[in-house]
């Protein structure tokens, strides 16, 4: 098999030690020779094998994605641009059964890239990085938020307050000043609906049947605590939101595209918010050179239908494992889309829905969306909404048939007039 890379490196990652194997042409160009050392997951040592690689003239380096081990060698390993780094899927180089070791992976490694037969996995820049990281803790937050939200529900459901059944929002304005007179020992209703505030107040006497209960020092403690950790996390909420708009507004893309103007020009997306297009590009980047089309997008982020044909038969088309923190967005993006009104996303939505039902329509308006994310960013223009006539309009004879068919079936004969 022919040798593409002269000088290459395979290395295979665990959490306290890392294998390296080199492979350099042999004496007088006859042959190959590899070379494997091990070395700890210390910085210090690391820095070894880097320097180890820089002796031997390295210019083409592997490695697999092993859980969170990966990134600090790839950190410290892409400082030297003239490298070329990749990351492979340890599922797609498994090596053949009964021959397994952390050397005879990182051997393994190094052979297939020598011939060329590896292919690298998607790795952010240090921005998009720094970026997933917040976002992703971000949405951790709010999670955590919305548990402390139906908490502190709970909580007043087991005293007997049925506030949730008359305030649309426990905690806004007048709910916490409820809960607060409650936590501080206030039991009259008459007096706590008092505190209601705007539009609230024409539900007094609803609020004062609701506000009587059997709450106790010990529901008090509960949801005092729950106050204080959805205040906590508020605050950190907002923190995370101030240190994300510092970064787009500061960085550009390799292309020269601001990252706010990419971010804007996903928020014209219909049912995709200003949060949510901070999200999709953390997972994706800016730069959509990186993903040659669309699908090839589509495929990495599991929303693309998967590829089973057989022996002739077509076997299951379900989606193919991807990006999770993507998929989860999209998906809420698309479930937003469907409750639009006159807009191509709703319109896919419910024509597919009443074919293969809402949840999987969810993820094909979701495989739509982030085709149109890229490209919008690949063409940098904003989002033309094609409107919620336009599967009519595409095929006016097939909508005009299924609604004669409709009538027929009802009993009724259709005559059909051209207009003057």
């Amino acid at each position: 098999m022919d040798t593409l890379i002269e000088r290459c490196a395979g290395i295979d990652i665990g959490k306290d030690e890392v294998v390296a194997c080199v492979r350099i042409p042999g004496p007088g160009g006859r042959g190959r020779v590899k070379m494997t050392r091990t070395f700890t997951s210390f910085t210090a040592s690391l820095e070894a094998m880097a320097d180890w690689f820089t002796e031997h003239g390295v210019t083409a380096i592997v490695m697999e994605a092993t859980g969170s081990y990966w990134k600090p060698v790839w950190y410290l390993l892409e400082e030297h641009p003239s490298w070329e780094l990749m990351l492979v899927n340890a599922h797609h180089v498994k090596i053949l059964p009964g021959r397994k070791s952390d050397v005879l992976d990182a051997e393994w490694l190094a052979e297939l890239l020598e011939h060329g037969l590896l292919r690298g996995s998607f790795v952010p820049p240090s921005v998009i990085r720094e970026l997933r990281d917040l976002t992703r803790y971000r949405k951790r937050m709010v999670q955590g938020h919305t548990s402390e939200c139906q908490r502190i529900q709970k909580t007043l459901e087991d005293a007997g307050i049925k506030l949730d059944s008359v305030a649309s929002n426990v905690l806004g304005v007048s709910g916490r000043a409820m809960l607060a007179a409650l936590i501080a020992g206030e039991r009259d209703p008459v007096v706590l609906a008092d505190l209601a505030k705007g539009r609230l107040r024409l539900k007094i006497p609803a609020l004062r049947q609701a506000l009587r209960g059997r709450f106790t020092a010990h529901h008090a403690l509960l949801i005092g605590l729950a106050l204080d950790h959805t205040a906590h996390l508020e605050q950190a909420i907002g923190r995370l939101d101030e240190r994300v708009d510092t970064l787009f507004a500061t960085h550009i893309s390799e292309g020269g595209v601001p990252f706010t103007r990419a971010r804007d020009q996903l928020d014209t997306i219909t049912g995709v918010g200003k949060r949510a297009a901070e999200t999709i590009i953390a997972e994706i980047g800016v730069d959509m050179t990186r993903f040659p089309t669309a699908a090839h997008l589509a495929s990495w982020a599991g929303v693309a239908p998967g590829n089973n044909i057989t022996g002739g038969k077509r076997g299951s088309g379900k989606t193919t494992k991807g990006d999770v923190w993507l998929l989860d967005i999209l998906t809420q993006c698309a479930w937003a889309a469907a409750r639009t009104r006159d807009t191509y996303l709703s319109a896919q939505f419910w024509r597919l829905a009443r074919r293969i039902g809402k949840k999987k329509a969810a993820i094909a308006v979701a495989h739509s969306i982030l085709v149109i994310c890229w490209h919008l960013l690949h063409d940098d223009v904003d989002y033309d909404d094609l409107g919620g006539d336009y599967f009519t309009r595409r095929n006016q004879n097939r909508q005009r048939d299924r609604l004669i068919n409709q009538l027929h079936n009802l009993g009724y004969r259709v005559t059909l007039e051209q207009p003057a």
